[in-house]
């Protein structure tokens, strides 16, 4: 099982979107917060603010994908106000 996630740096004030072939974002996030990950090194520490499950990793890069849009976009910002 798959998963999508979605990062927010207050620090840069920016979302980073992601998707894992293991069903485990809590280990991306390690990763992410470590420097491990040459796009999101210098927007660290980053918060965890959306996880998604998905049945397959084809299905998380469509989710991905649709994230990284207008509307995607428009959506996490409004899950980010409900935090």
């Amino acid at each position: 099982m798959a998963c999508v996630y979605a990062l927010f740096s207050d620090r840069t004030k920016k979302f980073y979107i992601g998707s894992s072939r293991a069903n485990d974002a809590a280990m991306r996030l390690i990763a992410h917060n470590a420097g491990r990950t040459r796009s999101t090194k210098s927007g660290r520490p980053w918060k965890l603010v959306f996880e998604e499950g998905c049945p397959d990793y084809t299905a998380a890069r469509q989710r991905e994908n649709f994230l990284k849009t207008g509307q995607g976009r428009k959506l996490l910002k409004e899950k980010m106000l409900k935090l």
